[in-house]
């Protein structure tokens, strides 16, 4: 089976550079123009399914692909906490102990109001078996964190997440067979139907 991830379109936080997880920003213009151009490849295939994060910059683009879905929470960002909105120069300045703490072990480290990498992990885990025993082909419309998760699954390894840069706008598919799981497509936005077969 297939799932096919999309990250957001582009925010006006995203476009700053900040931490955007729980803050629920909206899409910006350019955000909106590349998800109008990824559906002109999208909007010809066919899913079992079409799953969403709750927040509205996902939803905003499941609505621009003009698709039918479920939200599920799974699919959320990370929550940043008291990191949310923030450059990380402004995080090292505001939060150094935090950020200490953070930057030594950025995988199990909470953040203060927030959550942490592995249990983002843990919910995107439980997501992909899900919806693997249940599905052929399931488009999820979600975020970076997300989808660098699924990507590090395949490699069976949490260390992997900032080796993955994940573009708005784009499709990253990962194929599971009998538990067995790989890439591809990361980062595409071309024709799409080759790599759906």
């Amino acid at each position: 089976m297939e799932i096919v991830f999309i990250r957001h379109g582009r925010t006006e936080i995203n476009k700053k550079g900040c931490y955007l997880g729980a803050i629920d920003d909206e899409l910006s213009f350019e955000g909106k123009n590349e998800i109008k151009n990824l559906n002109n490849y999208l909007k010809e295939i066919e899913f079992d399914a079409v799953y969403v994060s709750p927040l509205k910059r996902a939803k905003q683009t499941i609505e621009l692909l003009e698709k039918s879905y479920s939200i599920d929470e799974r699919l959320r960002e990370i929550n940043f906490g008291i990191f949310d909105g923030l450059h990380y120069r402004e995080i090292e300045k505001k939060y150094p102990i935090e950020y200490s703490w953070w930057t030594r072990d950025y995988i199990n480290y909470k953040i203060p109001e927030g959550e942490s990498l592995s249990e983002l992990f843990g919910r995107v885990e439980d997501f992909i078996k899900d919806v693997s025993y249940k599905h052929k082909r399931v488009l999820a419309v979600t975020h970076g964190g997300v989808i660098r998760c699924a990507m590090s699954l395949v490699f069976g390894s949490k260390e992997h997440f900032y080796k993955f840069q994940v573009n708005h706008g784009t499709v990253n598919i990962i194929s599971v067979d009998n538990g067995y799981m790989y890439i591809k497509a990361l980062n595409s936005f071309g024709n799409l139907s080759e790599v759906l077969v």
